[in-house]
């Protein structure tokens, strides 16, 4: 059977640093077409040259953003980032929560102690407790992770 060639390392890295582009096939910029140096797997790179576009040679903002794979949302978006933070905003940032912020130190330390007291409890009934006790929603499997999570950490 036929192995599969590798991934190049570029884009490995660019796929750890979150920075590959989802669709390089989007961007029809002649540069990136005709030039090496210009890679439209590089996320951080297109939004870049997109902004730069419309900056210094005053591309108007619909046919950059479209040259680049963007809308006009994105374009805008991109370039009030790029305006707080330089090059390193442009880069994407992880989504959701950054950290528990439903399980928090107070509500852990609550399961640990129930779950001394009672060690049969499962999680949904401690998904219960914390509701009555915190008025609080927990899936079960939240508290599963976390209770892992806190296993891990204490030696």
């Amino acid at each position: 059977m036929p192995r599969k060639p590798s991934p190049d390392p570029k884009s490995l890295a660019l796929r750890q640093q979150g920075c590959l582009n989802p669709h390089p096939e989007h961007v029809t910029d002649e540069l990136f077409q005709t030039r090496e140096f210009f890679d439209p797997r590089d996320l951080v790179q297109v939004k870049y040259e997109m902004l730069r576009r419309v900056e210094t040679e005053g591309l108007p903002v619909n046919r950059s953003a479209a040259a680049f794979g963007f809308s006009r949302p994105s374009f805008y978006q991109a370039l009030a980032t790029f305006q707080q933070g330089g090059l390193p905003a442009l880069m994407p940032r992880k989504r959701g929560p950054r950290q528990a912020h439903k399980l928090t130190a107070e509500v852990l330390a609550f399961l640990r102690q129930i779950r001394q007291e009672d060690v049969s409890l499962r999680p949904a009934a401690l998904a219960s407790r914390i509701q009555d006790r915190y008025g609080i929603t927990v899936h079960p499997r939240s508290i599963e992770r976390a209770l892992v999570r806190s296993q891990k950490k204490t030696p």
